[in-house]
């Protein structure tokens, strides 16, 4: 994809031990991948890469805020988010990238991309319901908050006590006997 050369990884070049790679995600990252669910982001993400004679280990860790709306209120609202994400990558005949945990590239590979796996990352660290805080501290003051308690209201009040049969009360009262 274009404009990803930043999350290439060339590790023939790199020594055994650790590294710190850093990036900051914002939309125009997300627009790459068509996708649209955030109106803005502001995502730092840290990842450590362990070079071993072998193998990587990877730790993805990213920290930061999605403006996305709310799905009660339709309010936009600033989201944490706070994702970690542990990669292995090992070496093998071709790439494979089945298991969610491990990573196999060719033997001949030099660098592999962490786009996709950032990308993942940040959104699967959303949740699937994305409710406002204001909302659940009861302190938004919004239209579509107001109709739906309008709403509600109208509902309780419609609701009648059911009436019922008489024979089936006397039923009743020969349980409740029992017990006592």
């Amino acid at each position: 994809m274009k404009d990803l050369k930043e999350f290439n990884i060339p590790f023939v070049g790199l020594k055994e031990g650790k590294h710190l790679f850093e990036y900051n995600i914002d939309n125009t990252f997300f627009e790459i991948y068509n996708y649209s669910e955030f109106n803005n982001s502001n995502v730092h993400v840290a990842l450590e890469f362990v070079k071993k004679s072998t193998l990587f280990e990877l730790v993805f860790k990213a920290s930061g805020t999605v403006n996305v709306p709310c799905d009660v209120s339709n309010e936009d609202f600033d989201l944490e988010i706070k994702s970690e994400l542990p990669l292995l990558v090992k070496f093998g005949p071709e790439y494979n990238d089945e298991n969610e945990e491990i990573l196999i590239l060719p033997h001949e590979a030099y660098q592999f991309s962490v786009a996709q796996f950032i990308y993942e990352m940040i959104v699967l660290a959303v949740p699937f319901k994305r409710v406002h805080p204001k909302v659940l501290d009861g302190t938004l003051q919004s239209e579509a908050l107001n109709k739906l308690q309008e709403l509600t209201i109208v509902k309780e009040t419609t609701v009648q006590k059911e009436a019922t049969d008489p024979r089936w009360d006397k039923l009743k009262n020969l349980i409740t006997d029992k017990k006592t």
